[in-house]
């Protein structure tokens, strides 16, 4: 197997330098080669999700003061999901420095899960490390634009549903999702998706869930349709009641 990169380089990729590098060094340990469980990332792991998910829950409770509780926690169940922490742990390529068995296989094709556990690890010791302010700098600056992101384009707003009620009302006929095009490896695939309503086809979208590419094509037929405006900033406003 190919030789992980040092502790200097996933330092640099992250924007942190620890005072007790063996904190980061144990979170890149897999159980696959670790002399025991306890040498192991996986209890970093689970101190990296608890200290995500406070940190999100409080940002989220900070930067959307009129929402529910449900909205709320529909936008941190994606932001903090295993999908988006393992495109985290690709983007910072931490694939490159984790310590494996040699029964893992390539670098190249880790699965999903792995690859969400070496980025809450990392949370995990920066937490150790610094403490909560600098843990919280490394995930908003990584995740800040996702919540953003959740929020603009539907999960406090459920496009397909809109969609679906509003063509009914006006009896257009029922919305077919049609997957164009699906592209990438598995744990960071890509959909794209459009909307066909009545042999006419919308604009269609991207995403790295087949759910999301679906609620992004809706949102596109319902602008193309008039049903839903959409500012030059990305703001969504219901025109007609769904």
């Amino acid at each position: 197997m190919d030789e992980a990169v040092g502790l200097d380089v996933v330092e640099q990729r992250i924007g942190y330098r620890f005072q007790d590098s063996t904190l980061l060094a144990r979170a890149l340990v897999h159980a696959s080669v670790a002399s025991s469980r306890q040498e192991s990332n996986e209890r970093l792991e689970f101190l990296g999700d608890a200290v995500l998910g406070a940190v999100v829950c409080e940002h989220l409770y900070r930067r959307y003061p009129d929402d529910l509780e449900g909205a709320l926690t529909k936008i941190k169940s994606n932001v903090v999901s295993r999908r988006v922490c393992a495109e985290v742990a690709i983007e910072l390529g931490l694939a490159d420095a984790v310590q494996l068995g040699k029964g893992m296989g390539s670098r190249a094709v880790l699965p999903q899960s792995l690859l969400a556990a070496l980025f809450e690890s990392i949370v995990g010791a920066v937490y150790l490390d610094g403490g909560l302010d600098p843990a919280r700098e490394l995930i908003l600056r990584l995740l800040a634009a996702r919540v953003d992101e959740s929020a603009r384009l539907g999960h406090q707003q459920n496009f397909k549903s809109v969609l679906q009620q509003s063509l009914q009302q006006r009896e257009l006929g029922t919305p077919v999702y049609v997957v164009l095009d699906e592209a990438g490896p598995d744990h960071a695939k890509c959909f794209e998706v459009c909307v066909e309503v009545g042999g006419r086809r919308f604009a269609s979208s991207k995403a790295t869930s087949k759910k999301a590419a679906e609620q992004l094509a809706a949102l596109e037929a319902l602008v193309e349709l008039g049903f839903v405006a959409r500012s030059d900033a990305g703001e969504i406003r219901v025109v007609v009641d769904g």
